[in-house]
């Protein structure tokens, strides 16, 4: 199957502006101006009223808390108090609720232009055994690529850390289930739509032995690592007092500085720790609107960028964010790095690259994230439609800064999985009911 995108409204490299062809599952030409397709095509879409980007990638996610978005306990509280709001009511997650999160998750982020999602689970109480296989499952219903984090926490408040016991587990169970899912579900090479990463949480949640053999697991399965790390000053002073060392430096000795890690956050670095990153070809996940919900800092990202970090955008958590809206924080990447930096910190193609080509980057998937012959035909089209848009002079600049937040087309791997804004065969309208029903319960139970 031949399908040539034909002379979008904007988004195309220079000298491309004619569009592309989508042969199967991947891009298989540009096309110049006044030029037409090499060979024959199947289907011609008109995408005249359409700016294309390469398919949005989310860094960093937790689809479960999609149940208590805005839940008032937590809300103006800083990260651990809101933490310790919120893990009991996410104990009682049950497996009917989470896959019901989830699903909503999903949905929300590919409505909004995303066509890769990285969730990091990490809440295993004793009724949510199978939650990874539970997003896999979610994931292939709607046709969403993921890298899905089987997270863990076996340090419980009992142990010093913030979670409580019900949601902890023993190092070796964690192991175990660790190489069951990447043995079940984890894909190589170009084109994969499904893999798994080992992803602790933080380092107020797991002990050094749990770190320490996960990054060896991690190495031994060939795939990559994932944790929160320097996202507040709060766990800066809690590595040095319980460890005696910066969060960098702890994890360091841990086996974590590598090619295949990359954190959540990374707010709190130093220059000299941004530059051991660098160096060691590490990534960051940015969740902007996240870090200024919780207040927790703004993170250095074009710093980081310039020493060598792989930048990725992530949306964090729904109870954090509290939406899955990828587009809109392509917006809140850029206006946070001009609040850090001034007018020249950051331009508005910037964040569109942290979310593309920078996000496959810190997920070490080479095939995604560009416009270019031989990469996955990920794509994610926006009309300027709105009254939001009118008036509006540059086309992609228009997305960003005129705050586009929902996608009219999206294609993954070759197949169109939102239509004219909706996901076919998908009862939105039934989902939210029965998502807000599921809510409510699981709010009200503790």
């Amino acid at each position: 199957m031949r399908r040539w995108i034909k002379t979008p409204l904007g988004g195309m490299p220079q000298g491309a502006e004619a569009g592309l062809v989508i042969e199967d599952a991947i891009i298989a030409e540009l096309i110049a101006p006044g030029e037409v397709p090499a060979a024959p095509v199947d289907e011609v879409f008109d995408a005249s009223r359409h700016v294309v980007l390469p398919g949005l990638i989310n860094t960093h996610h937790h689809f479960y808390q999609t149940l208590t978005r805005a839940f008032a306990p937590a809300l103006d509280k800083k990260l651990f108090d809101w933490l310790v709001a919120l893990y009991p009511v996410w104990a009682r997650i049950t497996p009917h609720a989470f896959r019901l999160a989830c699903r909503i998750a999903l949905a929300e982020l590919m409505l909004s232009g995303c066509t890769t999602a990285s969730d990091h689970h990490y809440l295993f109480p004793a009724s949510l055994p199978d939650a990874i296989d539970i997003e896999m499952e979610e994931a292939a219903a709607l046709g969403m690529r993921v890298v899905l984090c089987r997270g863990s926490m076996d340090l419980s408040e009992e142990d010093g850390g913030l979670p409580p016991k019900s949601v902890t587990q023993r190092i070796d169970v964690i192991l175990a289930d660790g190489e069951r899912l990447v043995q079940r579900w984890h894909r190589r090479g170009p084109g994969a739509m499904t893999q798994v990463a080992l992803a602790p949480c933080s380092p107020f949640s797991v002990s050094a032995d749990l770190m320490r053999e996960t990054a060896r697991q991690a190495t031994a399965l060939g795939v990559r690592l994932h944790t929160h790390l320097a996202e507040t000053e709060d766990e800066n002073e809690f590595c040095l007092a319980r460890f005696g060392k910066r969060p960098l430096d702890y994890v360091e000795e841990l086996g974590w500085l590598t090619d295949h890690t990359w954190f959540a956050h990374g707010i709190h670095f130093t220059a000299a720790e941004q530059e051991r990153m660098g160096r060691a070809g590490m990534g960051v996940a940015h969740c902007p609107t996240s870090n200024m919900l919780l207040g927790s800092g703004l993170c250095p990202v074009c710093a980081m960028e310039r020493r060598g970090v792989a930048m990725g955008l992530g949306v964090d958590g729904s109870a954090s964010n509290d939406g899955s809206n990828m587009i809109q924080e392509l917006r809140q990447a850029l206006l946070l790095q001009r609040a850090r930096g001034g007018i020249g910190a950051a331009g508005f193609a910037d964040p569109i690259r942290w979310a593309t080509e920078g996000s496959a980057n810190c997920l070490g998937r080479p095939d995604l994230g560009r416009l270019a012959p031989g990469m996955q035909a990920d794509l994610a089209l926006f009309t300027l439609d709105e009254t939001r848009f009118s008036g509006a002079g540059d086309p992609l600049a228009a997305l960003i800064v005129c705050g586009a937040h929902r996608a009219d087309r999206v294609m993954i791997g070759g197949q169109w999985r939102v239509i004219d804004g909706a996901i076919p065969g998908l009862d939105l309208a039934g989902l939210i009911a029965d998502h807000r029903k599921a809510a409510r319960q699981v709010q009200s139970a503790i």
